[in-house]
């Protein structure tokens, strides 16, 4: 499979140390928004759009999450960069728990954010695929995906913030949105935890019914070292619905604590 030119943007000052941001399926870089700019006092902050999501191409026939990771990996090389701390949320943290299996030298610390190593059934992934590419649209399913990224009280309070998202995955490439549900309907990264070398942080949300707590704990049973956090509140995009807590915890990790 070719490597997709990811699209992205920066932050903070390109002599610092850098950090890489992942979104979630049917998000751009954009979700990360309200984290980046706090993290970007005194980081070099990229944060990127996966391949067949926002400005970043699809390149044709199937994707795995080998994919996903070397499209982040041609990326550092594009940019120079040889070794990065990663932040991914949901798809984003599975992109990262690969690079961090697979590219170890790569990545300097870790942080997945409502996440998981394998994510069935599979079946699920499969027929939302195929529901997006016959309708055409990823606004086909994307009032049941909306119901999960956030809880109803921030919704209600929060339309600002929330309605650009919900724009975001509704008009996000049919295509690129239904390829990287099939790269989910595959992953199974559960045998490649304990390979991981790289310090990790599992942060989970307590009302996030689209991947539940447990997944995040399987990350940190799995990596050697692991940490597991819990925000008592706040649903799938908790690193939007609950930006400050999961920036507090994010730099934390990335100063070095364990």
């Amino acid at each position: 499979m070719s490597v997709s030119e990811l699209y992205y943007e920066e932050y903070g000052a390109a002599s610092s140390p850098a950090v890489v941001l992942g979104p979630s399926l049917g998000t751009t870089h954009a979700m990360w928004q309200p984290v980046a700019a706090n993290l970007a006092s005194g980081r070099r902050v990229v944060s990127y759009d996966h391949r067949g999501h926002g400005r970043s191409p699809l390149p044709d026939g199937r994707s795995d999450i080998s994919d996903l990771g070397g499209d982040v990996l041609a990326l550092l090389d594009r940019l120079e960069l040889e070794r990065v701390s990663y932040v991914g949320t949901s798809l984003g943290g599975m992109v990262g728990l690969w690079l961090a299996a697979n590219a170890p030298q790569r990545i300097e610390r870790l942080v997945c954010v409502c996440s998981s190593p394998y994510l069935p059934p599979a079946q699920g992934w499969r027929a939302r695929a195929a529901r997006v590419r016959e309708a055409g649209s990823v606004a086909a399913v994307a009032d049941e995906v909306l119901a999960r990224w956030f809880t109803p009280a921030y919704a209600e309070a929060h339309r600002d913030v929330v309605e650009p998202i919900a724009t975001t995955l509704r008009d996000c490439p049919p295509e690129g949105y239904a390829s990287c549900c099939e790269v989910i309907e595959r992953l199974d990264l559960r045998d490649q935890l304990p390979l991981i070398p790289t310090p990790t942080l599992a942060i989970a949300a307590a009302e996030d019914h689209a991947i539940p707590p447990e997944h995040s704990r399987a990350i940190v049973a799995g990596v050697p070292g692991a940490r597991f956090e819990l925000l008592t509140r706040g649903a799938h995009l908790a690193a939007v619905e609950c930006a400050p807590e999961v920036t507090a915890l994010i730099e934390r990790h990335l100063e070095g604590e364990r």
